[in-house]
């Protein structure tokens, strides 16, 4: 998915992959269902101070470009969250998309980032 031009170049690479919690694993859940509705490129999925979980998938229009990882975390902010514990994507990349990333940093320094393969495979998680 195109980034626009103010969005962060930098694509952070996800490390090795881990067990995630029962929580977290829900995220990768709800990511691939929300990519899976409308046929996205990505699904994202994340988890606000209070618990509550958001979900997004990619959309692409003449006139907006946004990630699900964006999304996610503007449905997020848009409904009160202040910080984030955790956050998933599922795409077909091998790395995490700077605006995404960005999005996530703006509520949380530390929230780890799940990166997922259509499958639902974890491939790894950006903490940095």
């Amino acid at each position: 998915m195109p980034e626009s031009s103010a969005a962060p170049a930098a694509r952070p690479t996800p490390s090795e992959p881990v067990e995630l919690s029962a929580e977290d694993a829900k995220l990768v859940v709800l990511a691939r269902g929300a990519r899976g509705r409308v046929g996205a490129v990505e699904g994202a999925a994340v988890r606000d101070q209070d618990g509550r979980t958001y979900a997004a998938a990619s959309v692409s229009l003449p006139s907006l470009t946004i990630t699900a990882l964006q999304l996610a975390v503007a449905s997020a902010a848009a409904a009160g969250a202040t910080r984030l514990e955790a956050a998933a994507v599922v795409t077909e990349a091998s790395t995490l998309d700077g605006a995404g990333h960005a999005a996530v940093r703006d509520l949380s320094a530390d929230a780890p980032v799940h990166v997922a393969a259509p499958d639902g495979t974890v491939l790894g998680t950006v903490t940095a």
